[in-house]
């Protein structure tokens, strides 16, 4: 990677900065958002098994609603959308789709796809609930962050929200029972400058050994 690009990362992760005043006139299209979520599902996951989808809350009215359920923060509503992300305690029945599409991209040999099919068909289904809803939210941890990232380098601002009722969001959305709400994304324009923060010195949260 060069220099340049380097740059270009380190100035857009310390550009990045939570958002709450949103212009609520600023409107980001579908198509981009897709475009940013298109580059964010990059994001690795355990197993490669994604297990993240998102719902995008773009709607004028839908958004006042999400706003009581998201205890009236003020973002809900003014920012351009609303990004829910979703984390699938089921995962593993993604895996064949997934290593079937890397074996027919040349990424993995059929001999190797069938044994990653196998050892996951014989993990995951044991593994408890609160197991795989820990490594959804891991995951969805690491593409929320991607999100932000590419969004940022792209122009526009966003904030997390983990404070919203997430019994109430899933009724509001119909989710099923195998997906669990796991975070709110605000993004849009910011209407004022953010509320920057400090960090405490990392000498004292590093150890070489």
């Amino acid at each position: 990677m060069s220099t340049t690009t380097m740059q270009s990362l380190s100035e857009v992760i310390r550009e990045r900065h939570s958002v709450r005043k949103y212009d609520p006139n600023y409107k980001i299209s579908r198509d981009e958002i897709e475009a940013i979520l298109d580059e964010a599902i990059l994001a690795p996951s355990s197993s490669n098994l994604q297990p993240w989808s998102f719902i995008v809350i773009d709607d004028e009215e839908t958004k006042k609603e999400l706003r009581l359920i998201a205890n009236n923060q003020e973002q809900v509503e003014t920012a351009s959308a609303v990004i829910a992300v979703l984390g699938d305690t089921e995962m593993y029945k993604n895996v064949e789709r997934v290593y079937e599409s890397s074996h027919q991209a040349g990424f993995i040999d059929e001999q190797s796809m069938k044994r990653v099919i196998e050892s996951t068909n014989n993990t995951y289904p044991h593994a408890s609930f609160e197991t795989r809803a820990n490594i959804a939210s891991f995951d969805a941890g690491l593409v929320s962050m991607q999100l932000m990232l590419i969004a940022k380098a792209k122009g526009y601002d966003t904030v997390t929200m983990g404070g919203f009722d997430k019994q109430k969001f899933a009724e509001k959305f119909n989710i099923s029972k195998r997906n669990i709400p796991i975070v709110l994304i605000a993004i849009g324009k910011a209407a004022t400058p953010a509320y920057k923060t400090t960090r405490l010195p990392l000498k004292e949260k590093i150890e070489f050994i």
